[in-house]
């Protein structure tokens, strides 16, 4: 009797264990959407709008917005993404006071300062080897995708290798055709594609003769894979002739907007971590006219993304964070050649969080009166990409997997740390 209740309680422990694993893994973020807002993006115009400060902080754009969230209010030149403020959460106090476009880069992206001596992964990179190919990403596009232009600040993979480079697919998903580079060639037909496969083929004797070497074995594998990228069923993911006007219109009939349609798409095929280089933002002149356009644009895509992906049941499985490299001056440059220019600025800007574990309606963080300092909960890089990687499953204390040799973690606290943590009070687990 003493046995059989042993054994009752054995198996309910491995049930509980086995349902609170597979529950954890349900819950776990399966993609990321990182749109990376290149040349920082100006906190006062956006997410922490401050228009009591006058027109020298605001200029033109000093009216804010309420949004669908009682109390949270943004820039009046975001009225989509106000109404749908339930869905993300706002980070006001973005930190680390680097003021250079390349550090201040690598910084957001590594959740590690330069000067290390070591260029570090970059989130995507760490990203890509813990959850990319044998890791429960089988798919044929690259775990890790840029649309469309490479960073280029730093080299994204960091000392894991070339293996762990973005994939940057270049070409323009605003155009009639996304010419995917490597995958769509413009002007060269599928049978004209066919046609110089098979020539290929014929000329290739030496495979020929040895067709059971090792190394052709390999070769021909990856023959195969491309040219199913490049005639298959793959290359449709980046086709957005197939989705309906009605949807291509809702997210904007422009580069950006378009761009966040692909990254829908990629996520839908299982693609882990794909980035945005969204450029523009580094407004030292004329800082109002360019916002005039980007905001709008901004505004449009953006919201269509997280609805989009709310909608489709994808948002809780994905997670979008935005935020440029550091935010921009407060105070607007009004003077010659700059003619209402905001400088860069790394010692308080905005970023914002959605889905994947992160809840809505939420803010985080404050700054002081005029959007120049934290005036409270400041948050460092480590902080939120630390918060990303743990909703994807990943703990950002244990080993980073390297054929270096190095004895490191994923991405550990600095032992000069003085923050207040990760995001525990906007993440749902």
């Amino acid at each position: 009797m003493k046995r059989i209740f042993l054994l009752n309680i054995t198996l309910l422990f491995v049930i509980c264990v086995s349902y609170a694993h597979s529950e954890q893994n349900k819950s776990q973020a399966k993609s990321v959407i990182q749109i990376w807002m290149w040349g920082g993006s100006s906190q006062n115009d956006t997410f922490d709008p401050k228009p009591s400060a006058g027109y020298d902080y605001c200029g033109p754009l000093d009216k804010t917005i309420p949004t669908n969230v009682p109390g949270i209010e943004i820039n009046a030149s975001l009225p989509m993404l106000a109404k749908i403020a339930d869905k993300y959460s706002i980070i006001r106090s973005m930190t680390h006071g680097i003021n250079a476009h390349e550090s201040a880069a690598y910084y957001m992206q590594t959740g590690h300062k330069p000067g290390t001596g070591l260029v570090y992964p970059s989130l995507g990179a760490i990203i890509s080897l813990f959850k990319g190919y044998g890791k429960g990403y089988n798919g044929k596009i690259p775990p890790y995708i840029v649309l469309t232009q490479s960073q280029g600040r730093f080299s994204e993979e960091g000392f894991l290798g070339p293996a762990y480079k973005a994939f940057a697919t270049g070409g323009d998903p605003s155009q009639k055709q996304f010419a995917v580079e490597g995958i769509v060639a413009p002007g060269i037909s599928d049978q004209q594609q066919i046609k110089r496969r098979e020539l290929l083929q014929k000329l290739d004797l030496l495979g020929k003769s040895i067709p059971d070497d090792p190394d052709f074995l390999l070769f021909n594998k990856a023959e195969e894979e491309a040219y199913e990228m490049i005639l298959g069923e793959t290359r449709k993911v980046f086709d957005l002739s197939e989705e309906p006007d009605e949807v291509r219109d809702r997210y904007g009939r422009n580069w950006f907007g378009q761009c966040c349609l692909v990254a829908r798409r990629l996520v839908e095929a299982g693609v882990p971590y794909i980035t945005i280089n969204y450029p523009g933002w580094d407004t030292h002149k004329q800082h109002f006219q360019t916002m005039q356009r980007k905001l709008a644009e901004f505004d449009q895509g953006l919201s269509a993304l997280i609805e989009d992906l709310s909608k489709r049941g994808l948002l809780d499985t994905t997670i979008v964070w935005c935020c440029g490299e550091f935010g921009r001056t407060p105070k607007v440059d009004w003077s010659p050649p700059w003619n209402g220019g905001r400088g860069h600025w790394g010692y308080c800007f905005s970023a914002i969080v959605a889905g994947g574990g992160f809840k809505g309606g939420c803010v985080v963080g404050e700054s002081d009166a005029k959007g120049e300092y934290v005036a409270k909960r400041p948050v460092y890089p480590e902080d939120l990409l630390r918060s990303i990687l743990r909703l994807c499953g990943i703990d950002p204390d244990e080993p980073l997997p390297n054929d270096k040799g190095l004895d490191i973690k994923v991405m550990p606290y600095p032992e000069n740390y003085s923050g207040e943590g990760e995001l525990k009070e906007i993440m749902k687990k």
